[in-house]
């Protein structure tokens, strides 16, 4: 699937990144951390103008679970 390996990375280093990045919005690109920004439309603006839709993961840095479960958003206009 598309953007496992970095969901990977976080999964793997989330102790670590939430000590660092606490209730950031990290952009994440295979095993590096690219962006780190304060609210997720910032981390969305500037994913998509650096490096292009669906090559990018905008990962909320918090502990446990919380971080964890899989919730997608669509960014369609109407």
């Amino acid at each position: 699937m598309m953007l496992d390996k970095e969901f990977k990375y976080f999964l793997d280093n989330q102790v670590d990144l939430v000590m660092k990045y606490p209730n950031k919005y990290l952009i994440i690109i295979g095993t590096k951390i690219v962006g780190v920004y304060t609210n997720h439309m910032k981390a969305y603006e500037e994913g998509k103008k650096n490096y292009g839709l669906g090559k990018f993961l905008i990962q909320h840095c918090l502990p446990g679970e919380l971080s964890t479960t899989h919730t997608f958003h669509s960014q369609v206009v109407f």
